[in-house]
């Protein structure tokens, strides 16, 4: 792999690739074991997108994986499934084309590549109480990756978010944090903590971080060490200007870097992969009213300008989807450096025994349980009860044994947090309202009610922990009759402020089911192609499981990839000599 500070010697490509996060990366790694000649083109220092930055779970079923965590799944159990959840929100041909070559995706991956997967044993879908849903072999999650192997090219790889690291830039991923936790409890627990710190720790003596990745990291250095074996050429801190094209389509683009402007061919097409229209300037503002940017949760180079160039050579963006992003309720602090750290809740605390959120009149308004996406959602559709921000309480136990977003468990090292109002503290529920702007009795209603219904374990309002995934992400061994419901009265109690944060982008350019972007009368473009956020979701704006951006992105990646390089000896029997250097 040639990593290109400046501009690579060639003038022409057989697939030019634009956006190097989890979708670009596989769409150029997939045309690259082809055999295909190819330019991965991004916009940022780092490689990896929003995919380095997430668990990296890949939601794609039945894949060679489900056999071997006891599942049972099939073809039509998982259309059952996602017809019950996204119904007519996503085309049911798009989503056949998805759960048939997704497996074939995983397959090829695995057979080429250093990219590698195992299924969680127990990971059930978001809304497992529907007809077609599973609790095991769906979820995929990569292989932890030695990032050492990447050498100079590490520095590549986007870094994670920093809260979700400890010691420094030590990834752990959720067995690690149990293993942290029990560690004076358990010798397999202290053996394995002492692997990982030990490892983090001679890390650290030459680099900024650590190099022992999991989650997203891992999938993204997987796929960067794939690409550097194939010797595929990434040119980084580029902008695509324009996008070409002649009597056979889009042949190519300009691309400009450090002011210097340069045009290249591509035989096969492009594929545009570049994050989606999250940090749009102003199509963000008509996508999502009401919601900052400050809020969002996805990577830097999300600008949906290679989507913008699309629409100008004829694409259309999708319509009619659920909501145009993905959510999930976030923290907020701001940094020493002056940036605000933007941090996802995803399942570590508010579905906890001991917890619950309330809108700014002390009330719950949410089964806190439910998956972060339709969370999100939920503070949204309740303007009215002034849910944004939202409060996330617990007591001294809950704070103890979960955490509260930042703040880790174990209930030490608060200082900081309080002192800049990211966590808020009453020494009883009546101090905490006054901090909080919340009616005190109100509040303490709303905690007796809980206590209660901890008690009784059933939830009448929002029936929370009723459902398998609602369970999963709850704790059975805090001795409660329902795992997601605990009792709240051990002082001091404990706050943090919650806002809808975007996640990943829904709406995009639309697709025909090999992820040729289609234009006026839904005819595809030829040579244009898209993947990942920058494609109408398959989803339709909902989220039926752990990974449902991810597992579509490398299975359109794929597609996508497969017909571009299927187009190069059919275009090269009439095409004019390669572009001229200069553009």
């Amino acid at each position: 792999m040639k990593v290109l500070a400046q501009y690579p010697q060639d003038d022409e490509y057989d697939v030019i690739v634009v956006g190097a996060g989890g979708a670009g990366m596989t769409a150029a790694l997939c045309a690259a074991i082809s055999g295909a000649r190819v330019l991965l083109i991004e916009s940022t220092e780092y490689v990896g997108g929003t995919t380095a930055y997430s668990a990296g779970t890949t939601w794609i079923p039945c894949t060679s994986h489900t056999k071997a965590v006891g599942g049972d799944d099939c073809p039509e159990r998982a259309r059952t499934y996602l017809q019950a959840v996204v119904g007519d929100e996503s085309t049911g041909a798009l989503r056949d084309a998805f759960l048939d070559a997704g497996p074939k995706a995983v397959a090829f991956l695995e057979a080429h590549s250093q990219v590698q997967f195992r299924a969680r044993p127990y990971h059930p879908d978001y809304q497992s109480e529907l007809e077609g849903a599973t609790v095991r072999g769906r979820a995929l999650e990569p292989l932890p990756f030695d990032g050492r192997t990447l050498g100079r090219a590490f520095s590549l790889v986007r870094p994670p978010i920093p809260e979700f690291t400890v010691l420094g830039g030590m990834m752990v991923d959720k067995d690690d944090i149990g293993h942290l936790l029990k560690m004076t409890r358990s010798f397999r627990s202290l053996a394995h903590s002492i692997k990982i710190v030990g490892r983090h720790a001679v890390d650290r003596m030459g680099q900024p971080r650590g190099t022992r990745l999991v989650m997203g990291n891992a999938l993204v250095g997987r796929l960067l060490g794939s690409l550097l074996d194939r010797k595929v050429s990434i040119l980084v801190r580029a902008r695509v200007e324009e996008l070409h094209s002649d009597a056979r389509g889009v042949s190519g683009v300009t691309v400009s870097q450090d002011g210097t402007r340069r045009r290249i061919a591509a035989k096969g097409g492009v594929v545009l992969a570049s994050g989606g229209f999250n940090r749009h300037p102003t199509r963000r503002q008509t996508m999502l009213p009401d919601i900052k940017e400050e809020w969002c949760a996805c990577a830097p180079g999300a600008t949906g300008a290679a989507q913008d160039l699309a629409i100008k050579a004829g694409a259309q963006y999708g319509k009619g989807t659920t909501t145009s992003a993905f959510w999930a309720p976030v923290s907020l602090r701001k940094r020493a450096d002056g940036s605000t750290a933007v941090f996802p809740h995803f399942l570590m605390d508010r579905g906890k025994p001991g917890t619950l959120v309330v809108d700014r009149a002390g009330r719950r308004f949410v089964n806190e349980a439910i998956s972060y996406h339709r969370f999100g959602l939920a503070m949204q559709s309740q303007k009215d009860r002034e849910t944004v921000p939202a409060f996330l309480l617990t007591d001294a136990v809950g704070l103890r044994k979960y955490g509260l977003g930042m703040v880790r468990p174990g209930g030490k090292g608060l200082a900081p947090f309080l002192a800049d109002g990211y966590l808020i503290k009453g020494d009883d529920l009546a101090s905490l309202a006054e901090r909080l702007n919340v009616d005190a009795r109100t509040l303490s209603e709303t905690v007796a009610e809980m206590n209660a219904n901890a008690a009784n374990g059933m939830d009448p309002q929002f029936h929370r922990g009723e459902t398998e995934y609602q369970r999963f992400n709850g704790d059975a061994s805090a001795g409660f009759k329902n795992p997601c419901l605990g009792t709240m009265g051990t002082a001091p109690y404990y706050a943090v402020r919650l806002y809808p944060g975007d996640i990943g982008a829904a709406t995009g350019l639309v697709t025909d089911e090999a992820g040729r972007v289609l234009g006026e009368g839904r005819t595809p473009i030829p040579g244009l192609y898209a993947c990942g956020n920058d494609m109408q979701s398959v989803m339709g704006g909902t989220y039926p499981g752990p990974g449902v951006t991810i597992g579509p992105a490398l299975t359109f990646a794929y597609l996508a990839a497969k017909d571009a390089v299927g187009r190069i000896d059919e275009v090269a029997m009439t095409q004019p000599a390669p572009y001229a250097s200069a553009a």
